[in-house]
Protein backbone atom coordinates (compact mmCIF):
# COMPACT_ATOMS: atom_id res chain seq x y z
CA UNK A 1 0.00 0.00 0.00
CA UNK A 2 1.26 3.27 -0.72
CA UNK A 3 1.23 5.23 2.07
CA UNK A 4 3.66 8.43 1.89
CA UNK A 5 3.58 11.34 -0.77
CA UNK A 6 6.39 11.71 -2.34
CA UNK A 7 8.07 13.44 -4.67
CA UNK A 8 7.19 10.60 -7.45
CA UNK A 9 3.64 11.03 -6.55
CA UNK A 10 1.80 11.10 -9.81
CA UNK A 11 -1.89 12.94 -9.62
CA UNK A 12 -5.11 12.35 -11.13
CA UNK A 13 -8.54 13.43 -10.55
CA UNK A 14 -11.73 14.74 -11.69
CA UNK A 15 -13.33 17.93 -13.16
CA UNK A 16 -17.10 19.15 -12.41
CA UNK A 17 -19.33 21.22 -10.97
CA UNK A 18 -20.35 19.73 -8.28
CA UNK A 19 -18.40 17.28 -7.23
CA UNK A 20 -18.37 17.26 -3.33
CA UNK A 21 -20.45 13.69 -3.57
CA UNK A 22 -18.32 11.73 -6.03
CA UNK A 23 -17.34 8.36 -5.28
CA UNK A 24 -14.72 8.06 -7.72
CA UNK A 25 -11.41 8.89 -4.76
CA UNK A 26 -12.82 5.67 -3.46
CA UNK A 27 -12.78 3.74 -6.46
CA UNK A 28 -9.11 5.32 -8.00
CA UNK A 29 -7.33 5.34 -4.34
CA UNK A 30 -8.36 1.58 -4.52
CA UNK A 31 -6.90 0.37 -8.02
CA UNK A 32 -4.01 2.63 -6.87
CA UNK A 33 -3.52 0.81 -3.67
CA UNK A 34 -4.28 -2.81 -5.56
CA UNK A 35 -1.88 -2.48 -8.14
CA UNK A 36 1.06 -1.01 -6.10
CA UNK A 37 0.72 2.37 -7.95
CA UNK A 38 2.65 5.57 -6.64
CA UNK A 39 -1.12 7.65 -7.78
CA UNK A 40 -3.72 9.91 -5.40
CA UNK A 41 -6.84 10.88 -6.85
CA UNK A 42 -8.93 13.91 -5.92
CA UNK A 43 -11.64 15.67 -6.75
CA UNK A 44 -11.23 19.27 -8.76
CA UNK A 45 -14.27 21.42 -8.53
CA UNK A 46 -14.67 23.72 -11.00
CA UNK A 47 -17.17 26.39 -11.09
CA UNK A 48 -16.08 28.33 -14.23
CA UNK A 49 -12.89 28.36 -16.43
CA UNK A 50 -12.68 24.95 -17.64
CA UNK A 51 -10.34 25.67 -20.32
CA UNK A 52 -7.50 26.91 -17.21
CA UNK A 53 -8.37 23.79 -15.31
CA UNK A 54 -7.11 22.38 -18.35
CA UNK A 55 -4.51 23.81 -19.54
CA UNK A 56 -3.27 24.28 -15.56
CA UNK A 57 -3.61 20.45 -15.37
CA UNK A 58 -1.58 19.53 -17.68
CA UNK A 59 1.35 22.39 -16.45
CA UNK A 60 1.36 20.87 -13.17
CA UNK A 61 1.34 17.17 -14.94
CA UNK A 62 -1.67 16.16 -14.09
CA UNK A 63 -1.23 12.07 -15.37
CA UNK A 64 -4.95 12.16 -15.97
CA UNK A 65 -8.05 13.57 -15.30
CA UNK A 66 -11.84 12.54 -15.66
CA UNK A 67 -14.68 14.81 -16.62
CA UNK A 68 -18.26 14.92 -15.56
CA UNK A 69 -21.13 17.06 -16.13
CA UNK A 70 -21.28 19.96 -16.77
CA UNK A 71 -18.12 19.73 -19.46
CA UNK A 72 -18.15 16.25 -20.79
CA UNK A 73 -18.47 18.25 -24.09
CA UNK A 74 -17.64 21.66 -23.76
CA UNK A 75 -14.06 20.19 -22.74
CA UNK A 76 -13.62 18.95 -26.48
CA UNK A 77 -12.28 21.88 -27.85
CA UNK A 78 -9.39 22.16 -25.09
CA UNK A 79 -7.79 18.79 -25.89
CA UNK A 80 -5.19 17.65 -28.19
CA UNK A 81 -6.36 14.72 -29.95
CA UNK A 82 -10.46 12.90 -29.16
CA UNK A 83 -10.80 9.62 -29.82
CA UNK A 84 -13.11 8.41 -32.55
CA UNK A 85 -15.65 6.88 -30.13
CA UNK A 86 -15.67 9.90 -27.93
CA UNK A 87 -16.50 11.98 -30.84
CA UNK A 88 -19.26 9.91 -32.52
CA UNK A 89 -20.77 9.55 -28.70
CA UNK A 90 -20.02 13.67 -28.83
CA UNK A 91 -18.62 13.55 -24.96
CA UNK A 92 -15.63 12.85 -22.89
CA UNK A 93 -15.42 12.06 -19.78
CA UNK A 94 -11.52 10.41 -19.06
CA UNK A 95 -8.22 12.96 -20.23
CA UNK A 96 -4.78 11.01 -20.65
CA UNK A 97 -1.99 12.68 -20.93
CA UNK A 98 0.06 13.05 -24.28
CA UNK A 99 2.86 15.32 -25.33
CA UNK A 100 1.53 17.67 -26.63
CA UNK A 101 -1.74 17.50 -24.16
CA UNK A 102 -4.72 15.27 -23.30
CA UNK A 103 -6.62 13.00 -25.34
CA UNK A 104 -10.14 12.47 -25.08
CA UNK A 105 -11.61 8.96 -24.21
CA UNK A 106 -14.94 8.30 -23.44
CA UNK A 107 -15.34 4.92 -20.88
CA UNK A 108 -18.52 5.76 -20.47
CA UNK A 109 -20.23 3.30 -23.01
CA UNK A 110 -17.05 1.01 -22.07
CA UNK A 111 -18.43 1.13 -18.45
CA UNK A 112 -21.88 -0.37 -19.72
CA UNK A 113 -20.35 -2.64 -22.44
CA UNK A 114 -18.47 -4.51 -19.60
CA UNK A 115 -21.41 -4.16 -16.92
CA UNK A 116 -23.65 -5.66 -19.28
CA UNK A 117 -21.15 -8.67 -20.20
CA UNK A 118 -20.73 -9.48 -16.80
CA UNK A 119 -24.67 -9.11 -16.57
CA UNK A 120 -25.33 -11.66 -18.86
CA UNK A 121 -26.99 -8.95 -21.37
CA UNK A 122 -26.73 -9.16 -24.67
CA UNK A 123 -27.40 -6.25 -27.38
CA UNK A 124 -26.62 -8.44 -30.30
CA UNK A 125 -29.70 -8.41 -32.62
CA UNK A 126 -32.17 -7.14 -30.01
CA UNK A 127 -34.60 -4.53 -29.79
CA UNK A 128 -33.74 -2.22 -27.11
CA UNK A 129 -36.08 0.58 -25.58
CA UNK A 130 -33.57 3.64 -23.96
CA UNK A 131 -35.41 5.70 -21.63
CA UNK A 132 -33.84 9.62 -22.47
CA UNK A 133 -32.00 11.58 -24.60
CA UNK A 134 -29.91 13.60 -22.88
CA UNK A 135 -26.01 13.42 -22.04
CA UNK A 136 -26.13 9.43 -20.64
CA UNK A 137 -28.16 8.69 -23.43
CA UNK A 138 -25.66 9.27 -26.05
CA UNK A 139 -23.44 6.63 -24.79
CA UNK A 140 -25.72 4.05 -24.63
CA UNK A 141 -27.60 4.60 -28.02
CA UNK A 142 -23.78 4.73 -29.16
CA UNK A 143 -22.83 0.83 -27.27
CA UNK A 144 -26.71 -0.33 -28.95
CA UNK A 145 -25.25 0.43 -32.83
CA UNK A 146 -21.82 -0.53 -31.60
CA UNK A 147 -22.96 -4.01 -30.03
CA UNK A 148 -25.62 -4.30 -33.66
CA UNK A 149 -28.93 -4.05 -31.92
CA UNK A 150 -31.83 -4.83 -34.25
CA UNK A 151 -34.14 -2.08 -33.05
CA UNK A 152 -33.44 1.12 -30.82
CA UNK A 153 -36.66 3.06 -29.85
CA UNK A 154 -35.86 6.03 -27.88
CA UNK A 155 -38.48 7.40 -25.90
CA UNK A 156 -37.90 11.05 -24.22
CA UNK A 157 -40.04 14.17 -23.27
CA UNK A 158 -39.03 16.21 -25.78
CA UNK A 159 -39.22 14.61 -29.26
CA UNK A 160 -37.26 16.98 -30.80
CA UNK A 161 -34.38 15.78 -28.77
CA UNK A 162 -34.94 12.19 -29.15
CA UNK A 163 -35.21 12.96 -33.19
CA UNK A 164 -31.67 14.56 -33.28
CA UNK A 165 -29.71 12.32 -31.06
CA UNK A 166 -31.50 9.22 -33.59
CA UNK A 167 -30.33 11.28 -36.70
CA UNK A 168 -26.99 11.86 -35.17
CA UNK A 169 -26.31 7.82 -34.24
CA UNK A 170 -27.76 6.59 -37.38
CA UNK A 171 -25.03 8.26 -39.74
CA UNK A 172 -23.04 5.96 -37.78
CA UNK A 173 -24.56 2.65 -37.28
CA UNK A 174 -27.12 2.30 -40.58
CA UNK A 175 -27.95 -1.26 -40.14
CA UNK A 176 -29.83 -0.58 -36.90
CA UNK A 177 -33.17 0.81 -37.41
CA UNK A 178 -33.50 4.01 -34.72
CA UNK A 179 -37.27 5.13 -33.74
CA UNK A 180 -37.52 8.76 -31.69
CA UNK A 181 -40.62 8.43 -29.99
CA UNK A 182 -42.28 11.14 -26.95
CA UNK A 183 -42.72 8.83 -23.54
CA UNK A 184 -46.20 9.60 -23.19
CA UNK A 185 -46.64 7.35 -26.80
CA UNK A 186 -44.93 3.94 -25.27
CA UNK A 187 -47.63 2.35 -25.61
CA UNK A 188 -47.30 2.31 -29.13
CA UNK A 189 -44.12 0.39 -28.77
CA UNK A 190 -44.50 -3.28 -30.50
CA UNK A 191 -45.82 -5.76 -28.15
CA UNK A 192 -43.01 -7.95 -27.84
CA UNK A 193 -40.16 -9.03 -25.78
CA UNK A 194 -37.19 -6.31 -25.22
CA UNK A 195 -34.45 -4.78 -23.14
CA UNK A 196 -34.74 -1.60 -21.45
CA UNK A 197 -32.11 1.18 -20.09
CA UNK A 198 -33.17 3.68 -18.15
CA UNK A 199 -31.01 6.84 -18.92
CA UNK A 200 -32.41 9.56 -17.26
CA UNK A 201 -31.70 10.79 -13.94
CA UNK A 202 -35.56 10.30 -12.52
CA UNK A 203 -35.48 8.31 -9.60
CA UNK A 204 -32.40 9.53 -8.15
CA UNK A 205 -31.93 9.96 -4.26
CA UNK A 206 -33.91 11.13 -2.71
CA UNK A 207 -36.66 10.88 -5.10
CA UNK A 208 -36.66 7.63 -4.89
CA UNK A 209 -40.78 7.00 -5.62
CA UNK A 210 -40.28 9.33 -9.16
CA UNK A 211 -40.14 6.72 -11.90
CA UNK A 212 -40.37 7.73 -15.74
CA UNK A 213 -42.98 5.51 -16.53
CA UNK A 214 -45.72 4.73 -14.18
CA UNK A 215 -47.55 2.20 -15.47
CA UNK A 216 -46.96 -1.57 -15.20
CA UNK A 217 -48.11 -2.22 -18.84
CA UNK A 218 -44.79 -1.16 -20.23
CA UNK A 219 -42.92 -3.38 -17.87
CA UNK A 220 -44.69 -6.93 -19.24
CA UNK A 221 -42.45 -6.89 -22.04
CA UNK A 222 -39.19 -5.94 -20.53
CA UNK A 223 -37.08 -9.16 -20.35
CA UNK A 224 -34.26 -7.26 -18.70
CA UNK A 225 -32.71 -3.41 -17.61
CA UNK A 226 -30.46 -1.32 -16.81
CA UNK A 227 -30.91 1.81 -14.73
CA UNK A 228 -27.87 3.82 -14.96
CA UNK A 229 -28.68 5.25 -11.19
CA UNK A 230 -26.53 3.64 -8.90
CA UNK A 231 -27.92 5.37 -5.55
CA UNK A 232 -30.79 4.00 -4.45
CA UNK A 233 -29.81 0.74 -5.10
CA UNK A 234 -33.21 0.02 -6.30
CA UNK A 235 -35.22 2.43 -7.77
CA UNK A 236 -38.89 2.47 -8.77
CA UNK A 237 -37.83 1.56 -12.30
CA UNK A 238 -36.37 -1.72 -11.28
CA UNK A 239 -38.96 -2.53 -9.00
CA UNK A 240 -41.68 -2.40 -11.86
CA UNK A 241 -39.32 -4.56 -13.89
CA UNK A 242 -39.28 -7.31 -11.75
CA UNK A 243 -42.74 -6.88 -10.83
CA UNK A 244 -43.72 -8.23 -14.12
CA UNK A 245 -41.29 -10.85 -14.39
CA UNK A 246 -38.08 -9.05 -15.39
CA UNK A 247 -34.64 -9.13 -14.33
CA UNK A 248 -33.13 -5.50 -13.57
CA UNK A 249 -29.62 -3.87 -12.35
CA UNK A 250 -28.83 -0.85 -11.36
CA UNK A 251 -25.85 1.45 -12.83
CA UNK A 252 -23.16 0.82 -10.21
CA UNK A 253 -21.46 -1.80 -12.37
CA UNK A 254 -21.35 0.97 -14.86
CA UNK A 255 -19.99 3.38 -12.59
CA UNK A 256 -17.08 1.14 -11.83
CA UNK A 257 -16.36 -0.53 -14.72
CA UNK A 258 -15.91 3.31 -16.42
CA UNK A 259 -13.57 4.23 -13.70
CA UNK A 260 -11.78 0.97 -14.23
CA UNK A 261 -11.32 1.66 -17.88
CA UNK A 262 -9.89 5.00 -17.00
CA UNK A 263 -7.39 3.71 -14.37
CA UNK A 264 -6.21 0.78 -17.20
CA UNK A 265 -5.41 4.01 -19.71
CA UNK A 266 -3.64 6.51 -17.64
CA UNK A 267 -1.21 3.44 -16.22
CA UNK A 268 -1.11 0.68 -19.26
CA UNK A 269 -2.41 -2.08 -17.44
CA UNK A 270 -5.82 -4.20 -16.81
CA UNK A 271 -7.45 -4.85 -13.47
CA UNK A 272 -8.29 -8.30 -12.86
CA UNK A 273 -12.26 -9.01 -12.32
CA UNK A 274 -11.14 -10.31 -8.79
CA UNK A 275 -10.17 -6.58 -7.40
CA UNK A 276 -13.53 -5.10 -9.81
CA UNK A 277 -15.97 -7.68 -7.41
CA UNK A 278 -13.94 -6.42 -4.35
CA UNK A 279 -14.38 -2.37 -5.07
CA UNK A 280 -17.85 -3.33 -5.94
CA UNK A 281 -18.84 -4.68 -2.72
CA UNK A 282 -16.80 -1.46 -1.01
CA UNK A 283 -18.87 1.02 -3.04
CA UNK A 284 -21.75 -0.38 -1.82
CA UNK A 285 -20.37 -0.04 1.44
CA UNK A 286 -20.11 3.64 1.24
CA UNK A 287 -23.45 4.40 -0.43
CA UNK A 288 -24.73 2.86 2.95
CA UNK A 289 -22.80 5.02 5.09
Amino acid sequence: MIKEINGRTRLCGLIGYPVMHTLSPVIHNYLAEVTGKNLVYVPFQVENGLEYAIKGGFALNVLGMNVTVPYKTAVMEYLAEVDENARCISAVNTLVRMEQGYKGYNTDYLGLKRAMQVQGISLAGKDIVVLGAGGAANAVVYLCGQSGAEHVYLLNRTLEHAEKLCQHIRGFFPKTDWTAMKIEDYSQLPDKSMLAVQATSVGLHPHIEQVVIDDPAFYKNIEKAVDIIYNPGETRFMKMVKEQGGQAYNGLDMLLYQAVAAYELWNDLSIEEENCRKLSELLVKELQG
